[in-house]
């Protein structure tokens, strides 16, 4: 690991904890060279899982991206950045754990729609906008009637 300050290679790993429920390692690290300290994040590299958009085209499943698409959905909402990353890892593993190769968009959309409906309705409504292609104003009063009546 090269560090940040100088640039060196060489460091000492200072404390190793277990990070987002297991899903990464958390290192405190310390540079050999000018002793700055730093920390890094270890994650299982997940290759080859493809998402299979509704057009047909296939795309690679990256963490990034879900959390982009969440957090232009939470913009301006008063939604903290760890439910944000919770909701990103409960998606994620379920993910993982269901597919191997392949994953239909419809199933992370879905989930994310239902994660954003417990966590904050106006990025709920957000984010199934562009999910169910909302085309006029009544598509937003029929869902957020939806949302009334489950309450």
């Amino acid at each position: 690991m090269r560090c940040p300050k100088c640039g060196c290679q060489e460091d000492k790993v200072i404390d190793s904890r277990a990070s987002r429920e297991g899903a990464t390692i958390r290192r405190r690290r310390e540079c050999s060279k000018c002793s700055h300290r730093f920390t890094t994040y270890e994650e299982v590299e997940r290759e080859g899982l493809m998402v299979l958009k509704r057009d047909g085209r296939h795309e690679e499943f990256t963490r990034e991206k879900l959390l982009s698409g969440i957090k232009k959905a939470c913009q301006k909402r008063p939604v903290s950045p760890q439910a944000m990353e919770d909701l990103v890892d409960h998606i994620v593993a379920a993910v993982t754990g269901k597919f191997e190769g392949e994953v239909p968009a419809e199933f992370i959309g879905k989930m994310v729609v239902d994660g954003l409906r417990d966590i904050d309705e106006v990025a709920y409504v957000r984010f199934a906008s562009v999910y169910r292609r909302f085309q006029e104003a009544t598509d937003f009063v029929h869902e957020v009637k939806k949302l009334e009546a489950k309450q």
